[in-house]
């Protein structure tokens, strides 16, 4: 699995985080994905990393602008995940 951490400007309340977590549910397949408008972020956990351009296009239709896009690997954490190795 893939942890992706958007930065994303103009997000001011958890109805603007609501509209991000729809636009990319609606656009990507994802297994989870969470917002912040405190921190102006948004992680997605996913099998495959999302198209960044892609990405990039259905968050301006919603009025905000991504400004970066990281990616690292993401096992999940968890008391039994140790075992599972």
């Amino acid at each position: 699995m893939v942890k992706v951490t958007l930065k994303i400007d103009g997000m001011m309340c958890g109805m603007c985080e609501s509209h991000v977590n729809d636009v990319i549910r609606r656009e990507h397949k994802v297994k989870k994905v969470t917002s912040s408008h405190s921190k102006g972020e948004t992680v997605i956990l996913c099998d495959c990393a999302p198209d960044e351009e892609r990405l990039r296009t259905a968050i301006a239709k919603t009025g905000y602008t991504l400004l970066s896009v990281t990616q690292e690997p993401y096992e999940k954490q968890g008391f039994f995940a140790r075992w599972k190795k």
